[in-house]
């Protein structure tokens, strides 16, 4: 582990070697940092977090309490995991067949919250500032400021890097009341002016 002292980890935590983790990050209760990690600044990893080999998580990304994020996860910066949500990374596992040169790669893109017990299935990228409601199944890509929810999943309409749905007018934009930023919907694809 790269010791810097610039961050910090509870008691109860373990942070095996090889682990990169940057200034001013926290990491609590009984949470396991495998090898060869990347956590980047100012995150938040709640209780009983895993972090399995060769993750890389960017900065300010929170975790919440009783999430593993398993090989083949990335995460870019100002993700949000809610608590208890569940990454694979094999599409079909066996316990008496081994598979790990068969993970997946799923990319979380920057600005994106995963909401409380959702569960992503391995392969399906989450795009930028999207909402991934409580409880979802993930099973298929998710666009840019999408909003899913379900069973499988599925989109139910767009929100704002704030959190908030848009509301698209005939000319195909929308303001988020919060933080009077612009969007614009064309051709099933939301941007922010």
């Amino acid at each position: 582990m790269d010791i810097d002292k610039t961050f910090f980890a509870h008691e109860t935590a373990v942070i095996d070697d090889g682990c990169i983790i940057g200034e001013g990050t926290k990491i609590w209760h009984f949470s396991h940092i495998m090898p060869n990690c990347t956590i980047g600044n100012n995150c938040n990893l709640g209780q009983n977090v895993v972090v399995s080999p060769q993750v890389v998580l960017g900065s300010n990304v929170k975790v919440q309490n009783n999430v593993s994020i398993y090989t083949g996860v990335i995460c870019e910066d100002d993700v949000f995991l809610g608590p208890s949500m569940v990454f694979t990374n094999v599409i079909n596992p066996r316990s008496a067949i081994k598979r790990q040169d068969q993970y997946l790669q799923t990319v979380v893109k920057k600005g994106a919250s995963i909401g409380a017990n959702a569960t992503i299935v391995c392969g399906n990228n989450i795009g930028e500032y999207a909402f991934i409601g409580a409880g979802a199944v993930v099973t298929k890509e998710v666009a840019p400021y999408a909003l899913v929810v379900g069973n499988p999943s599925k989109q139910i309409g767009w929100i704002s890097e704030y959190g908030h749905r848009l509301d698209f007018d005939e000319k195909g934009y929308a303001v988020c009341f919060e933080s009077g930023g612009k969007y614009q919907l064309k051709d099933n694809k939301v941007t922010k002016c």
